[in-house]
């Protein structure tokens, strides 16, 4: 908490504290849209504005990793280096949305467990990709009960489509015996 103060400090005279206070809760909680903390570790969430981007080290976040392509229409300018400037590890993983594949999977669950011991934001446009690339790691990489994992997705959304079909692919393979449709 002192380490946040010193930031918003700093921030004050460049006239960013207004800035800070919106994007940034009482308690120091990020606001993004459909945030969901998975645990004191890792959250997950759609796009953070600029504002929220600049406070994640205040807030005690080690890293982020994007999971949409950096053109999307909502995607914040320059967001790697807003990231980069407080010392944050930034991976962006561009997942096409109508086409998320097995590689992307794959990419991600070796970024994540790369990560490991760093408290990892991981978001796309709306939480989408992020939610349901974590539920898979939760269910398949950190051998978690897929039953909790899923309802931080359920959250959020039914996946459908090809998410949908990756997610069966990707239990079945992995001899998970769930199905959250």
């Amino acid at each position: 908490m002192h380490r946040r103060l010193d930031l918003l400090g700093r921030l004050a005279p460049l006239g960013l504290l207004l800035g800070c206070a919106i994007a940034w809760g009482q308690a120091g909680t990020l606001r993004a849209p459909n945030l969901v903390e998975i645990s004191p570790q890792l959250v997950t969430s759609g796009q953070p504005d600029a504002q929220a981007l600049a406070g994640l080290a205040g807030a005690g976040f080690g890293a982020v990793v994007y999971l949409a392509p950096p053109t999307v229409s909502d995607a914040v300018r320059d967001e790697a280096l807003i990231v980069a400037r407080q010392g944050l590890v930034f991976v962006n993983i561009p997942v096409v949305f109508d086409n998320p594949t097995e590689q992307d999977f794959e990419t991600f669950a070796g970024v994540l467990r790369g990560l490991a011991g760093r408290k990892v934001l991981v978001h796309c446009q709306i939480n989408l990709r992020a939610s349901t690339m974590v539920f898979l790691y939760r269910s398949i990489i950190a051998r978690e009960d897929p039953r909790a994992a899923y309802e931080s997705v359920s959250r959020v959304w039914t996946p459908e489509g090809p998410w949908k079909r990756l997610v069966q692919q990707m239990l079945r393979k992995h001899a998970i015996a769930f199905e959250p449709f």
